[in-house]
């Protein structure tokens, strides 16, 4: 072995140096997750056992009046009120739907978009990244905007005769028994319709990012055979390619659902106060009219722990259909 190979080898790096070096590195990463998401999270939690003084703030405590407030009522034991229930539950009802929407529409456009060229890909995933920057605020008051009664979507359907044409065949009627017109015209705001849709489309820019790299990785072979064979479109859909994405649609709808469970702007623009979710009522507690942090705090950690639940349990079926 000549001198010059002798001395690289002696100044290379030895095992042990490198697992130093990645133990190093597995710390620094834990203490950044430490500091960005569990103190914070008992910081919340400390503050949900805390006191509300009347007519001030509020201090450190240890008492459940607030989580009692949540699960029985504010009256309890006197009556009982499921107002917070509902709440929750307008929180998983309106974040279910628009995730699955979301995913439902972006798989073919991003099964479209990875049989494109390479060229043509990377122009859409950067259009796609550019509208990330856009937020909730924006995009709420555009589709408020496409929404509204006089230079919306109602008056366009009503200068193309569509209204009319719907009240001579007798459809109106039922649009405005679901609270989707009026005695006289179309109306989406407020209403579910409104609120789902407008929250499908914030989060269906995510939706394509999350499901490009599984549809990108399909093996063509396998859909040429099928069509080979005669299957039709819908049939190799069916039974070739979702069965191989079945994971990643799963993982996709759980990520996005959890995500919206906090949308705050589309809900108080959109959907009727009887149908606010609970991060309406977060904020009302911390920011509002009641300005009761610990109460907030208590609906905060209720709503993390019911976002951990489906976490879970969307983690269990996902393994349990792969199995």
């Amino acid at each position: 072995m000549s001198a010059s190979a002798a001395e690289e080898a002696a100044s290379a790096p030895g095992p042990a140096h490198t697992d130093a070096s990645g133990a190093a590195l597995r710390l620094g990463l834990l203490a950044v997750l430490l500091v960005l998401c569990l103190v914070p999270f008992l910081f919340v939690l400390a503050i949900s056992f805390g006191h509300k003084i009347e007519g001030a703030g509020w201090e450190f405590g240890f008492e459940f009046t607030h989580y009692a407030r949540f699960f029985f009522g504010a009256a309890w034991p006197e009556s009982f009120s499921q107002l917070y229930w509902q709440r929750l539950g307008y929180s998983v009802y309106f974040a279910a739907i628009a995730a699955v929407l979301a995913v439902a529409l972006a798989f073919p456009f991003t099964y479209f978009l990875t049989r494109l060229s390479r060229l043509g890909q990377t122009i859409w995933l950067v259009i796609l990244l550019s509208s990330l920057s856009l937020s909730e605020v924006f995009i709420v008051m555009g589709w408020d905007i496409l929404l509204s009664a006089r230079s919306g979507l109602p008056a366009l359907l009503d200068a193309l005769g569509i209204t009319d044409w719907t009240k001579e065949i007798g459809w109106f009627r039922w649009f405005r028994d679901v609270g989707l017109a009026s005695p006289r015209n179309f109306k989406f705001k407020t209403s579910g319709f409104a609120t789902v849709l407008t929250m499908a489309y914030l989060v269906w820019p995510y939706a394509v990012i999350l499901l490009y790299p599984a549809l990108s990785r399909l093996d063509p072979s396998l859909i040429e055979a099928a069509r080979t064979m005669g299957a039709r479109p819908l049939t190799v859909t069916r039974t070739v390619i979702l069965p191989l994405v079945r994971l990643p649609l799963v993982g996709s709808s759980l990520l996005l659902f959890v995500f919206l469970l906090g949308t705050y702007v589309t809900v108080t623009v959109f959907a009727d106060p009887s149908q606010h979710t609970l991060a309406v009522s977060i904020y009302d507690s911390v920011r509002g009219s009641t300005l009761n942090a610990p109460f907030g705090a208590a609906q905060s950690v209720i709503l993390l722990v019911a976002a951990g639940g489906f976490l879970l349990a969307g983690r269990r079926l996902s393994a349990a259909a792969a199995s």
